[in-house]
């Protein structure tokens, strides 16, 4: 993954927010390609629980900023990328994340509803009269999340089956009885072997339910890692020529 250590790369995010319809106000970063002339994939990018709050800022702390925002990424994989951020004391599931499994409750969590309803709103046609509106790709929408938002991942892909061309979901856990209906999704997952904060069984449990489900996922297991499985991750250099190769497969 490349660096700039002389560059601060969330600097290139501009700070903006989204009042959704139940009252929530979200703040988010916004990343736009350096060209936009014809439309380009979006990428949502899920933080953990470490990034909630209300800066506007901490989201961009483990990964986010570097994934996306370095001068070869974006000649190489021009992109708009929506990082929002979740308020403390909420999650983008409302589930233990210790628990061996968990149901996808029946509601998505305020957080998570607030950043479906801005996907849809980035994703429906823009009055002709808008000349600042974004052109973005519709079949090439991806999600990534790390911990609480793999989480995330795994619920959208849930509930919204065919809104996304890909998923990259780290060191997180969903309900494995969802799995036939995302099974068309490619997902690449990731885990520590030795992570202790959310069990590595949770990511094990969703590939084979994939499996089961005739899917083909990619799962990376890192034996001596523990919970900051997205360090590796990112850094593995089949990752975004993977993930910005996907189309919608349906």
């Amino acid at each position: 993954m490349p660096t700039q250590p002389d560059i601060d790369l969330a600097d290139r995010f501009s700070a903006q927010h989204f009042d959704a319809k139940s009252g929530l106000r979200l703040p988010y970063r916004w990343l736009r390609p350096l060209s936009a002339s014809s439309p380009q994939p979006l990428v949502v990018f899920l933080h953990g629980a470490g990034e909630r709050g209300e800066d506007n800022r901490a989201p961009l702390r483990n990964g986010a900023a570097e994934l996306l925002a370095s001068d070869p990424v974006r000649h190489a994989f021009p992109c708009y990328a929506l990082v929002p951020q979740c308020p403390q004391g909420q999650r983008w599931v409302e589930v233990d994340w210790s628990a061996p499994a968990h149901t996808l409750p029946p509601q998505p969590s305020q957080p998570l509803a607030a950043v479906w309803e801005l996907v849809s709103q980035l994703l429906s046609p823009a009055p002709h009269t808008d000349p600042g509106a974004p052109l973005i790709d519709a079949s090439r929408v991806y999600l990534v999340g790390l911990s609480m938002g793999s989480f995330g991942v795994w619920d959208l892909l849930s509930r919204h089956p065919d809104a996304f061309a890909a998923a990259i979901a780290i060191c997180g856990g969903g309900d494995e009885q969802q799995a036939a209906r995302f099974a068309h999704v490619p997902v690449w997952a990731f885990h520590g072997a030795l992570d202790p904060v959310v069990s590595v069984e949770r990511s094990r449990h969703m590939i084979a339910a994939l499996h089961a489900a005739n899917a083909a996922p990619r799962y990376l297991e890192y034996p001596q890692v523990g919970h900051d499985a997205w360090t590796r991750a990112f850094a593995e250099p089949a990752l975004l020529p993977w993930l910005f190769s996907m189309r919608k497969q349906r």
